[in-house]
């Protein structure tokens, strides 16, 4: 791993090193360049950001869909129960003795189990549906973004080595001996 890091490091650092080699040679180019390249950059996320904005208007129409079909079927959940408990506060008030009380509860308790695990149901399947048009939208719009990014990414330029010329050496002219210049005199007095 840490090989790896460093590895990963001295690459980075050696691209650090030959942009900062081509800024001091000519950092009017460099900066030129960058700029061209960052305004092509930018151009090429205008499709892909009208992509993501016109899925996120989708989206808002997906959660609003399912939440007005959970609050409808919240309210027919409170309806039924609501009907279910004035059913047996009605079969209550007529019962005669304790036992009619009881058979007449326990009655009405399949059709109450049968209710609630058609309402539960219901509710998964809401939710299961919003689930399925989220993914697909989600997919959707990661397809259409990665084929935009894609055709609006401008092609690698190829870049033929450029012919390398032999080292030279520069010769020192013989004749010529360095003679130390002397010193410039002091002006102090003592």
């Amino acid at each position: 791993m840490i090989v790896e890091m460093q590895k990963f490091m001295k690459e980075q650092t050696e691209t650090l090193a030959g942009k900062a080699r081509k800024f001091r040679r000519n950092p009017e180019r460099f900066v030129r360049k960058a700029l061209a390249d960052s305004s092509e950059g930018l151009k090429s996320l205008r499709s892909p950001v009208r992509m993501v904005a016109h899925s996120g208007v989708k989206l808002t129409v997906v959660s609003q869909n399912a939440l007005q079909n959970l609050i409808e079927w919240q309210s027919e959940v409170v309806t039924s129960a609501l009907s279910g408990a004035a059913v047996r506060f009605a079969h209550a008030s007529r019962a005669e003795d304790l036992l009619d009380l009881v058979r007449d509860q326990t009655a009405t308790l399949p059709a109450s189990r049968d209710r609630i695990v058609e309402e539960a149901t219901r509710g998964v399947a809401i939710v299961t549906d919003v689930g399925h048009e989220v993914r697909k939208l989600a997919a959707e719009t990661y397809g259409k973004v990665v084929r935009a990014g894609e055709g609006a990414r401008p092609k690698a330029k190829v870049r033929r080595p450029r012919k390398v010329k032999p080292a030279t050496r520069k010769t020192v002219a013989r004749g010529r001996k360095r003679v130390a210049k002397p010193a410039p005199a002091s002006t102090w007095t003592m």
